[in-house]
């Protein structure tokens, strides 16, 4: 049995983070919808499938479209733990039962090629939404214009219909694989955020920064945007009053301090420093990962910025408090880093005969 339904964002969406009055200037309707429960839409309706053994290895496929996507790997998404016991023939029944559903849908060619080692599914971003998101965020990434950006994003994040694969029970895939999608959306939503600030809307940004900042009350980047708006907007007991919010939530849950860019935006509100323009900063490439903590919003800037892979890896160690961001853009390494990187070195001292020292 499969719910019908029609593709209206109200009806779909049940996801409240998702920054609202995005337009979709590339009018994608796919053909798979896996951005919210796994549907197939003929852009009018949709057909929202039942959790199932079809569903599952429908989402493991679209996860990876244009690949080959091992039978093994199905099976262990499709069956769990019994998964390395299933014989092929009980994936191929699933595969025909797919088939068989996109027929009564309408939706035909070899959609699901059957490969060696396992099978494979073609997808365009006309066909399916994840890969239109990726899409429009790499053609956000590519303006020069940050209102041409922020409406690309807008469009691509409108493309998210609630709860990513909320239908389709896996431990596999929301395990290894949904972290990452929700990470991938995060990185677009930061960067709304970063264009509004930049663009000086502060007041219509806080609308939606309130709860996105809840719905992630770790993700210390969105609390710094919400604190900033506020402060911004002459709001200066708010922007305290989400500072000890954000604080109190990292001391009771994870036993840790807000990151060196909170603190130093709390004492921003506290002296009541006027910020300077907050431009449209720039994150590391969107999708390719946790976002950097950068440096505290609206700071001068320092010396050139080091390589998106290195800034992300700099701002995740800044977040866990592992690295102290200096002012002039240098860091300086926590105690508790230098420890465990000279464990490491004598660890790897101890393997290859060699410990030489490590200085910090």
């Amino acid at each position: 049995m499969h719910k019908k339904q029609s593709v209206d964002t109200g009806k779909l969406q049940s996801d409240p983070i998702t920054p609202h009055g995005y337009d979709n200037p590339a009018n994608v309707s796919p053909r798979f919808l896996l951005l919210g429960p796994v549907a197939l839409t003929d852009g009018r309706e949709a057909i929202v499938l039942q959790p199932s053994k079809p569903a599952s290895l429908l989402a493991a496929l679209l996860l990876h479209p244009n690949s080959v996507v091992s039978a093994d790997f199905l099976r262990q998404v499709v069956w769990g733990e019994a998964g390395p016991g299933v014989p092929r023939s009980a994936l191929h029944t699933c595969v025909q039962r797919l088939r068989q559903l996109f027929a009564k849908y309408g939706l035909s060619g070899h959609l699901i090629d059957s490969v060696s080692g396992g099978y494979r599914i073609t997808a365009d971003a006309r066909s399916l939404d994840l890969i239109a998101f990726r899409d429009l965020a790499r053609q956000a990434e590519a303006q020069a214009d940050p209102g041409d950006e922020l409406r690309l994003l807008r469009a691509a994040l409108s493309l998210w219909q609630g709860p990513v694969l909320s239908n389709v029970h896996s431990d596999t895939l929301h395990r290894e694989i949904v972290p990452r999608l929700a990470e991938e959306r995060l990185r677009a939503i930061e960067r709304v955020f970063d264009i509004e600030l930049g663009l000086g809307r502060y007041r219509q940004v806080i609308a939606e920064l309130w709860p996105t900042a809840r719905a992630h009350p770790a993700h210390e980047r969105l609390w710094a945007q919400l604190i900033e708006a506020l402060h911004r907007t002459g709001r200066r007991a708010d922007a305290l009053a989400e500072y000890r919010t954000v604080k109190d939530y990292l001391r009771a849950e994870l036993g840790v301090d807000p990151g060196p860019v909170l603190r130093r935006l709390e004492m921003a509100v506290l002296r009541g420093d006027e910020l300077a323009a907050a431009g449209s900063r720039r994150p590391a490439a969107l999708g390719a990962g946790p976002a950097a903590a950068g440096g505290a919003p609206g700071a001068a800037a320092g010396p050139p910025r080091p390589p998106a892979a290195a800034d992300r890896v700099l701002g995740a160690l800044v977040d866990a408090g592992l690295l102290e961001e200096g002012p002039s853009g240098f860091y300086s390494m926590h105690d508790s880093l230098r420890m465990l990187a000279r464990g490491a070195a004598a660890i790897h001292g101890e393997e290859s005969g060699s410990a030489p020292p490590f200085d910090g």
